[in-house]
């Protein structure tokens, strides 16, 4: 007996040695490997890098910039469904361990050991720790670390806060080159352009088996092992009870339907608009804001608008560019040494031209060619195997005038565009060399509704609209004429259209202006002046009422910052952009207050709070809770009044008679509705311009080269600006009544002869209502109106003899 409890004395010592052995080695390598951990309290704070958004005014997604694809989904806002799938196929006891599955483990062994694969054992809180707080290197002290961080993040967070952390932050590949997928709601969109809320049981699962490895059941590159998982993933969530077995059985028929999100049909037409809309968040919020703030921006584009837009330059460019004949092909091909399709696939297409399509010339006989459209490419990058043929017949050529074959040969890369109700017919195109910007805009509030910087941003992301300074020759006369009728001239006041030399002194040469005509037409009105686009008129204008006053208004304006107060700046010399002029001609039709030009209605930060507003009215008694029989709210505009309201409206009149009787008297027919305007030629005709307004819209168009060149002789805005102009308004104000302008308080309509600007009898023809100021009426006689005193040419620099003609 006594040798019985001697031995298990022993044992029991042994016992008690190898525990106090086991607990120090334990307690050794616990000390060892927990020291420098990652501080997982950081979680409790982190924020996620979220796409930045922006919407259109409609609400339709116009783009998104992100370093990391991902949206935020609250676990509360994540499917059953989804939580239930990468449960099934991650981690299915994870609401039962405590960050280390022990039952895991040993199943990982096992299969390990039947199979001789490797197969891993890391639980959803492992990821975490290894996702967001250590590297990805593959060692034996990592995953010790690992595994220590898992127990410290599942004692100081809740299961459903970690899965949270995990489902927003796991990456879930790469669908489309340089668009890396993180989190499952981004997800579900780039692979089945869906929400999360509207993915099917197949769907779910697949998403479910990119974590293991997103490239290995990439859905184009590796299909069978992506459905292989697929359905493993359906078995497993049917296991779990997640899902019935009879679903299951359905789901797992399912082909894989990958069906990648398409561009926005909104981002297509407004690659110039966007761009603008990241430079000013990136300028405002710095870079990592704009990729990884997550912010929620409504633009003022409207995407209607903007389409008609672009559409409108777009036919510009093209009916100027195609006069000039057909300059030939992009390139040409050896059709003998390779398929014809996968020679062009190969061949870069600007894709934002649409419905152009780039083509390839198979065959030139019997009066036509026959050509192939370039293949499309899948959206795992393949070429698709179909290919789709047609025929240019000698219409589609016509415009070149050369016959079929002087025009093309076999082999030549073209661009060429369906002929409306001949299907398989094409037209010749060819890209334009000449470029030009558009610019849309609410005139009272800034908002810009479309804006259009070239012919293609996939050609050319050089934004004319914005970026281009040029002259804008004649269309900058209205703010000389503006500055005239606020200091005392009325629009019948009488000018001399007479030559005028200016000297300047100090030995330099003198400057003589002329009219774009090339004669003097004797005295006229004022509003004459600016209907005809009189440089004579404009120039003895400025130099009367001085030169400074005019640098000052164009300053106010927003034209110009400095413009140099010298005489041939009158004629629009100094250089600007389309946006400045279209905002400044806005303040003309709002009634002289100042506006700022915005893409920005609203952002928003990743929380909802919003961190910018264009609006800055103030409402006076809009945040009452309820109607207490209080006074109604009201707006305060505090917006600057730049113009006297009398003064704008003498001048939005005048400038609808440049398009009733002037330089853009073609327009009345394209638009027929109340619409104004100015015409801008520059000298040698390198910038062509047509700036103007409805009563509620206003519009600047300009064409021009990239490097300045003469557009030809004969070119004039009122032959290929106005038009532009008019073709975007005839459509955009299709479905508008035909609003006039508003006439202000205090404005006294007489009628006048048009010729003289004296007081008409009756309201037969050659008469208008012309608008005075109170205390101001026509002239008695015809007689030209003496300088103003002390704005002599003698306190004028001429400087260099450059500006508008027409």
């Amino acid at each position: 007996m006594r040798f019985v409890l001697r031995f298990f004395g022993f044992l029991f010592s042994v016992g008690a040695i190898a525990f106090l052995l086991g607990s120090g080695a334990a307690a050794f390598f616990y000390w060892k490997y927990s020291r420098d951990l990652p501080d997982h309290a950081a979680l409790a704070n982190y924020e996620p890098p979220i796409t930045t958004r922006v919407h259109a005014a409609d609400g339709s997604l116009l783009a998104e910039y992100a370093r990391e694809r991902r949206l935020f989904l609250p676990i509360q806002a994540i499917p059953k469904l989804v939580v239930g799938a990468y449960l099934s196929a991650e981690d299915k006891n994870f609401y039962k361990h405590a960050g280390v599955d022990p039952e895991g483990i040993v199943r990982a062994a096992l299969n390990n050991f039947k199979a001789g694969t490797k197969q891993g054992a890391s639980t959803i809180t492992q990821q975490v720790a290894k996702n967001f707080l250590l590297s990805n290197e593959q060692t034996f002290e990592r995953k010790i670390r690992e595994a220590l961080i898992a127990l410290r993040i599942e004692a100081a967070y809740s299961k459903d806060k970690i899965l949270e952390l995990y489902l927003n932050e796991i990456f879930l590949g790469t669908l489309v080159p340089g668009r890396n997928v993180h989190g499952v709601a981004a997800a579900a969109l780039e692979y089945f352009g869906k929400s999360v809320h509207e993915l099917t049981i197949a769907e779910v699962a697949y998403l479910a088996a990119l974590p293991k490895g997103p490239n290995l059941y990439h859905p184009y590159k590796h299909p069978q092992e992506a459905i292989r998982r697929r359905n493993e993933i359906i078995g497993l969530m049917a296991q779990n009870g997640y899902i019935s077995r009879e679903d299951a059985e359905v789901a797992r028929r399912q082909p894989l339907a990958v069906n990648p999100r398409n561009v926005s049909p909104s981002l297509s037409a407004a690659g110039y608009f966007a761009e603008e809309v990241r430079r000013d968040l990136s300028d405002r919020f710095g870079e990592k804001a704009l990729y990884e703030g997550g912010l929620s921006v409504r633009a003022s584009l409207d995407p209607k608008m903007q389409a008609i837009a672009r559409k409108a330059l777009v036919d510009g460019l093209v009916r100027f560019d195609e006069a000039q004949g057909w300059r030939g092909a992009q390139s040409n091909i050896n059709l003998a040494s390779r398929e014809w399709g996968l020679a062009l696939a190969e061949v870069r297409a600007l894709n934002d031209i649409q419905p152009w399509r780039l083509a390839v010339v198979l065959d030139v006989s019997g009066g036509q060619a026959r050509i192939g459209l370039q293949p499309k490419r899948e959206a795992g990058g393949q070429v698709e195997r179909d290919r789709e043929l047609g025929v240019v017949p000698a219409d589609g050529v016509r415009w070149t005038r050369r016959g079929i074959s002087q025009a093309l040969q076999v082999g030549d890369i073209v661009y060429v565009e369906p002929l409306a109700d001949k299907p398989g017919q094409y037209r010749l195109r060819q890209l334009p060399e000449l470029s030009g910007a558009i610019v849309a805009m609410d005139p009272y509030t800034g908002r810009i509704h479309a804006m259009v910087g070239g012919f293609s941003f996939d050609q050319s992301q050089f934004n004319r609209a914005t970026q281009a300074q040029r002259q804008p020759g004649s269309s900058f006369k209205p703010f000389v004429y503006a500055t005239a009728l606020d200091n005392g001239y009325t629009p019948s006041t009488i000018l001399l259209d007479e030559p005028i030399t200016i000297d300047p002194g100090n030995g330099q040469e003198a400057w003589t202006p002329s009219n774009f005509e090339g004669r003097a037409t004797g005295p006229h009105t004022l509003r004459y002046g600016v209907e005809h686009s009189k440089n004579l008129m404009t120039v003895r204008l400025a130099r009367d009422v001085g030169m400074p006053l005019v640098v000052e208004y164009a300053r106010r304006f927003g034209i110009y910052d400095d413009l140099l107060p010298v005489l041939p700046m009158s004629l629009g010399a100094g250089e600007t952009t389309v946006l400045r002029m279209v905002t400044a001609y806005s303040m003309l039709v709002n009634g002289g207050k100042r506006i700022k030009a915005t893409l920005i209605d609203r952002i928003q930060d990743r929380t909802g709070a919003t961190i910018y507003r264009h609006d800055e009215r103030e409402c006076i008694g809009c945040a009452a809770e309820q109607w207490a029989n209080q006074d109604e709210p009201k707006l305060i505009d505090k917006r600057e009044q730049v113009l006297d309201p009398l003064t704008a409206y003498q001048m939005v009149s005048i400038l609808e008679g440049v398009v009733q009787r002037g330089t853009a008297a073609r327009l009345k027919a394209i638009v027929n509705k109340p619409i104004a305007g100015k015409t801008g030629t520059t000298n040698d005709a390198k910038d062509l311009w047509f700036v103007g307004f409805s009563p509620d819209l206003a519009v600047g168009v300009y064409i021009g080269y990239d490097t300045p060149r003469s557009m030809g002789d004969s070119a004039q805005a009122s032959q290929y600006a106005a038009p532009i102009f008019g073709d975007f308004m005839k459509v955009a104000l299709a479905d508008k009544p035909a609003t006039p302008f508003r006439v202000p308080p205090g404005i006294k309509l007489i009628r006048v002869s048009v010729g003289s600007g004296m007081r008409a009898g009756g309201e037969g023809g050659g008469t208008l209502l012309e608008a005075f100021k109170p205390g101001t009426a026509p002239p008695d006689s015809y007689t030209p109106a003496p300088p103003r005193e002390g704005a002599g040419e003698n306190v004028q620099a001429v400087g260099p003899a450059t500006g508008g003609v027409y």
